[in-house]
């Protein structure tokens, strides 16, 4: 049905959106030829305004939380056909639920990859008892059952009709993401109706409407008789749902940033447990020549996600550059801290930290320490050898860093040893320390990881070329917790990345086995351990070398 009707106007292929010839005034609410809803029902169905009062258009959509409508993601296009991202609407967008007269802003959209369909998150939840969001089907209707549309679309008669107004069809095929509708009698779906509801008979969502060949509708040719639809199934979207409304839900998350031999990737780790799929985070922020197998890291300061990463081309191979992710899914382009911080060269790790809002940035290149500050206003500060107020510990492999107490603690590894240093709020350093002298020995350490949780630091190494893992912790009053071995923990697995953070009172520990399997888990306040489980890798491309966790709010 998709060439039903030239694309010469935006309702072409008989789309149900208001369109760009066609338009309606600003702030039309739009219904389907059928029945009026009774009062009462459907009152879940809202309808969208997009884009300014001289230019606008409407759809449908239906309220799946109380902050969050499903529409058809056609309805975000800035032009038609055009693709929609994730993040604020290239367009202004508005909501009405019911027939309510209070006006929601649309704030955020999230289009699915491949149904047809995007959530949108309201500026406000909707909080009247009278409205209750609807729950998605978990199976696929079967041949002929009985649904309902649901939508503002013009009607027979009207173009503003101003209340919900419902059709009846039967389902008479399906496909892997769309079912194809036959109408009962004179029904119709019609022009502003895309993204309204369909209804199965438990009163459970079943799909978004996005065609129809409009018959019978105010405004269609009287020689169009035909009206059957076209809807997106949201049959097993329930998980989709859940995930994306709970990862732009405040609150602790764990965001983690996993590099392999093709890319860079950004993932999170609900508060429920479960995990989102991973991004490409060049595709999302810009392409930056990225050097494989490097050093990749990720600082959270509120509710954002901060990467740096070393990339470039030409001249600028070998740079770190940075990028800043939002809770509502956008990304900044990267930037080359180079061209800001200074120069450096040979970089093989490097860390971050944010203590208030100022991001805090460990590299080692040419096997030396430096330090530099993002401050809250966007501006770096030079990067400064540690060395020359730390003295020296030679050559240094890895490198991290917490924040406790407000201080900048760090740990590096030099000569298969730990070491360890705080910067203070007045910004001076304390000479470096052998963690080996107060925590005991644990074997040649490769990686090096640390948290701050409350006034105390964690450290985690991988030692003895990836094959044992410990943890130690350095407590308020300096003195430390010998180093423990985590195999109980971890099981019997040789490493190649390790990497802790601090997330909701609790010392979270991700690592990166041989077998390319990164593992997750979690200390929990009362010292004991969470089962250690794998990280999904969906959406990520190549074998993972390097994780990094942070937490996030």
């Amino acid at each position: 049905m998709s060439h039903i009707r030239p694309r010469t106007r935006w309702a072409a292929a008989a789309l149900t959106i208001s369109g760009a010839t066609a338009l309606m005034p600003a702030g039309a609410a739009l219904a389907a030829v059928g029945t009026a809803a009774a009062a009462g029902q459907y009152t879940y169905t809202a309808s969208l305004s997009i884009g300014d009062e001289a230019n606008s258009r409407a759809c449908s959509a239906v309220l799946v939380d109380a902050s969050w409508v499903l529409t058809a993601t056609e309805c975000f296009a800035k032009t038609p056909g055009a693709a929609v991202a994730a993040g604020k609407p290239e367009l202004p967008t508005t909501m009405k639920i019911n027939t309510s007269s209070s006006v929601f802003d649309v704030i955020s959209v999230v289009p699915h990859a491949d149904r047809g369909v995007a959530l949108a998150k309201l500026s406000r939840p909707v909080t009247s008892s009278s409205i209750t969001p609807i729950k998605l089907a978990t199976a696929q209707p079967a041949a002929n059952a009985a649904v309902t549309a649901a939508g503002f679309g013009r009607t027979k008669t009207d173009w503003v009709p101003g209340k919900i107004h419902t059709a009846g069809f039967g389902v008479a095929s399906s496909d892997a993401t769309t079912l194809a509708l036959t109408a009962k009698g004179t029904d119709s779906i019609c022009q502003g109706d895309a993204g309204g509801p369909l209804v199965n008979s438990k009163g459970e969502l079943a799909g978004i409407s996005t065609r129809s060949w409009q018959g019978g509708c105010l405004g269609t040719p009287a020689a169009e008789t035909r009206t059957g639809a076209v809807a997106a199934r949201v049959d097993g979207l329930g998980e989709w749902t859940a995930k994306e409304i709970l990862a732009q839900t405040p609150g602790w998350k764990t965001g983690a940033v996993i590099q392999t031999g093709v890319g860079i990737y950004q993932g999170m780790r609900l508060s429920d447990g479960s995990w989102t799929d991973f991004t490409d985070i060049e595709s999302k922020a810009s392409e930056i020549g990225a050097i494989k197998n490097a050093a990749v890291t990720a600082g959270g300061i509120n509710t954002d996600t901060h990467v740096i990463a070393v990339g470039g081309t030409g001249t600028d191979v070998g740079h770190l550059y940075h990028t800043v992710r939002s809770i509502d899914g956008t990304w900044t382009d990267f930037t080359d801290i180079n061209k800001v911080a200074g120069t450096l060269t040979d970089i093989t790790d490097v860390s971050t930290v944010s203590i208030g809002n100022d991001l805090h940035v460990l590299a080692v290149a040419g096997g030396k320490v430096y330090h530099s500050i993002r401050k809250a206003d966007g501006s770096w500060t030079k990067f400064g050898d540690i060395s020359a107020v730390a003295g020296p510990i030679g050559t240094v492999s890895s490198i991290a860093t917490a924040s406790v107490a407000g201080q900048l603690q760090v740990a590096a590894v030099s000569g298969g040893k730990a070491y360890h240093t705080i910067r203070n709020t007045a910004g001076n350093w304390s000479a470096w320390g052998d963690v080996t002298q107060a925590a005991g020995p644990s074997g040649p350490i490769n990686y090096i990881a640390m948290a701050g949780v409350g006034d105390d630091a964690h450290i985690v190494t991988s030692t003895d070329s990836g094959a044992k893992q410990y943890h130690a912790m350095r407590k308020a009053n300096g003195s430390w917790d010998p180093f423990v071995s985590l195999s109980g923990v971890l099981g019997t697995i040789t490493t190649r990345s390790v990497s802790a953070t601090h997330v909701n009172g609790e010392l979270q520990v991700a690592v990166v086995t041989t077998a390319n399997q990164p593992l997750h888990t979690i200390r929990r306040a009362d010292k004991t351990w969470a089962p250690t489980t794998p990280v999904p890798l969906t959406g990520v491309k190549g074998n993972p070398g390097n994780i990094t966790i942070v937490g996030t709010l």
